[in-house]
């Protein structure tokens, strides 16, 4: 039997890793349009290690986040990865946001993610550098890792294991027979989705995530996050301290105008920039789901002061230089006929393939936890049924 995953990224590769365990028989070949793997969202996010409070229990993201933080922890001490056990604060700016921090504490219960309310003097004793009104929700399963060190020590287990890897290989030039697709392509999984039928009534609408490097002397002790708007999947410019404690603001979520708008024209892509532009433009005039409001409000970011001035909110001192750090782009799912954003995992299968169509954050954390579902729901099924 052999099994096709186009995506060298941390889902494709850990669908791979749980699909070995359970079937070691089979031939498992990952492909990859780029050089190596982890190369977009996989390895430009910032390693936070989520623990699950900020979702709906209803929801893939909510059975899955606090296992998939378990289970990427267990990966990364078994194989001497430094995981930065730092913690999160999500602090409110005003007293109307703390109603969302116990939203959030009601959450945590039911997903098993242990937050819990603290009061401003004991956020204080955590992180005397972190300013909240009257009460902050603590989150002690947050850590950070290194994203590209994971998804390279994970390819070389996969390597180990004989999966094999083939690299500037797009799926439209792969000519091999294979006898079950798994598309965890990001950023084109429509796109592959789309040529089998399947997905048609979504599209990626992309996201550019901008970061600032903080070179400062005032420090953090812990992540420090604000009071999201839970009704989109962003959530805010926040401070993040990764695995070697550097301290990044960020992310935007700019609208951008083709998929890998990274920096500059650097992989422009004229078809995709009409597209996606004449579909920004159809959101915007409709304002759907507040998107006219979001854009207006995140392009400002492209003034780096706007970006420091958000940070500030939530810390009492930041005094330093920034510079520029490496942006993201996050592959989010639309659908056309509502104009919703797609909140939660999206998977879709047929016969013989399987088509991950939307997996953004906290997909990094729940990646493990995520191919167990999947494996589990939809590739075991189908061998059952062959049976």
């Amino acid at each position: 039997m052999k099994i096709l995953v186009v995506g060298a990224g941390i889902i494709g590769m850990s669908l791979a890793y749980e699909i070995r365990k359970k079937y070691p028989e089979f031939e498992i070949m990952i492909i990859d349009k780029e050089a190596h793997e982890a190369f977009h969202a996989s390895g430009k996010n910032s390693g936070i290690l989520h623990a699950g409070f900020y979702y709906s229990a209803d929801s893939l993201k909510a059975k899955l986040t606090a296992r998939g933080n378990k289970l990427m922890k267990e990966f990364c001490y078994k194989n001497n990865i430094k995981v930065n056990e730092t913690g999160k604060l999500v602090v409110a700016k005003n007293e109307e946001e703390v109603e969302t921090l116990f939203e959030l504490e009601r959450r945590s219960k039911v997903n098993n993610a242990g937050a819990y309310i603290i009061t401003e003097e004991e956020a204080e004793k955590i992180d005397p550098n972190a300013k909240t009104v009257k009460y902050a929700l603590y989150s002690p399963n947050t850590a950070s890792v290194n994203p590209r060190e994971v998804c390279r020590i994970l390819r070389k287990e996969l390597e180990r294991q004989d999966v094999k890897f083939i690299f500037n290989m797009p799926f439209e030039k792969y000519e091999e027979s294979y006898d079950f697709l798994i598309n965890a392509a990001g950023l084109y999984a429509d796109k592959i989705a789309h040529k089998f039928n399947m997905g048609l009534e979504y599209t990626m609408l992309p996201f550019k995530g901008l970061y600032r490097k903080y070179l400062g002397e005032d420090k953090i002790k812990t992540q420090i996050y604000p009071v999201p708007n839970i009704k989109n999947p962003f959530l805010g410019v926040h401070f993040t301290l990764m695995a070697d404690n550097t301290i990044k603001i960020g992310p935007t979520a700019i609208p951008a105008f083709w998929r890998e708008n990274y920096v500059g024209f650097d992989r422009f892509n004229l078809s995709e920039f009409i597209e996606i532009l004449s579909l920004e433009a159809k959101l915007f005039i409709k304002n759907a789901f507040g998107f006219r409001d979001l854009a207006l409000w995140e392009m400002r970011y492209y003034n780096p002061k706007y970006l420091i001035e958000e940070a500030k909110k939530l810390v009492k001192k930041l005094r330093g230089d920034f510079k520029p750090y490496p942006p993201g782009i996050r592959a989010q799912l639309l659908n056309k006929k509502t104009n919703e954003l797609i909140m939660d995992f999206l998977v879709e299968k047929n016969e013989n393939q399987i088509h991950i169509l939307n997996a953004v954050s906290p997909a990094f954390t729940a990646s493990f936890a995520f191919a167990e579902y999947v494996i589990k729901e939809y590739f075991d099924r189908y061998f059952i049924q062959k049976q």
